[in-house]
């Protein structure tokens, strides 16, 4: 047994970076094999993914909220979630906003059963939730459902990526100026430099060879999901330390919770759906 000066053994070092890399890059290679084989096999198999990741993405919301003790109503969330992701790819926007619209109105009635004290509270915490991550999650819905929805899909996850993977590079080799040191002290303007590199790179390539669009909209999609994937990154940032906790939950191994993963992903599907909706596909 060590003796009381023995000091405790110090936590594992995962570099400037702040992850455990060897874990994060095996358990995207996983998730990224599963999205490639729903795409190529049968796309409507991605939905349910989709669907997957929202209800997953409400729970650990719930148990993030509860730190400052918002108990969300899971239920009608996580129903009216994979039912808004459901419709969004059968019927489109028109029926997203619906679906929308009646799964807001349920979960403030569902919330009545609770009483008066703290209604408002989680009422608006509840409706937060119902459109960070089921409404911008059905965007990918949305973008799936089009005619060449697999190859739009392929499109948006890669220049997401390409923002992390930018960013992440060269935050590490040349992070010297902290973006916002308050909210996200690993971030560097350098980082934000490379990320908007890496997605204009990737946004005019995928495009241009795999989309046969106008080079500029992959230019312009470049910059618009390197600026957003940003943003989601701070605004999930922001509400862990205003919650107090340092990952949304362990469900990914080297990643931390869904949500950790999602914020990118959820801030670029929208604008993303938006320009190629308009003019490429």
């Amino acid at each position: 047994m060590p003796d009381a000066t023995t000091p405790p053994p110090a936590p594992p070092e995962h570099g400037r970076a702040g992850r455990n890399l060897p874990a994060a890059l095996a358990s995207a290679a996983v998730l990224l094999t599963a999205i490639a084989a729903s795409l190529v096999f049968w796309k409507t198999a991605f939905m349910f993914i989709v669907a997957a990741a929202v209800v997953v993405a409400v729970w650990e919301l719930r148990q993030g909220f509860r730190a400052k003790d918002i108990d969300l109503p899971e239920q009608p969330l996580m129903v009216g979630g994979v039912v808004m992701v459901v419709v969004a790819y059968f019927f489109g926007a028109p029926a997203l906003v619906t679906a929308t619209a009646v799964t807001a109105l349920v979960t403030m009635l569902w919330l009545l059963r609770r009483g008066v004290d703290g209604y408002v509270h989680t009422a608006s915490a509840s409706i937060f939730t119902l459109v960070y991550v089921p409404f911008l999650g059905s965007f990918v819905a949305l973008l799936l459902a089009e005619d060449r929805g697999e190859l739009a899909i392929v499109t948006f996850l890669l220049v997401t990526i390409a923002s992390d993977t930018g960013g992440y590079v060269a935050g590490v080799l040349f992070g010297r100026h902290p973006m916002a040191p308050a909210i996200s002290p690993k971030k560097s303007w350098e980082g934000f430099a490379g990320s908007l590199l890496a997605c204009v790179a990737a946004g005019w390539f995928l495009v241009a060879v795999l989309l046969e669009g106008d080079w500029w909209v992959g230019v312009a999609l470049g910059l618009i999901a390197g600026s957003m994937a940003t943003l989601g990154d701070l605004v999930e940032s922001v509400m862990k330390r205003d919650l107090g906790v340092k990952d949304m939950s362990q469900i990914i191994p080297g990643h931390g919770g869904l949500m950790d993963r999602l914020d990118s992903l959820l801030a670029t599907v929208a604008p993303t759906w938006l320009l190629l909706h308009y003019l490429v596909l």
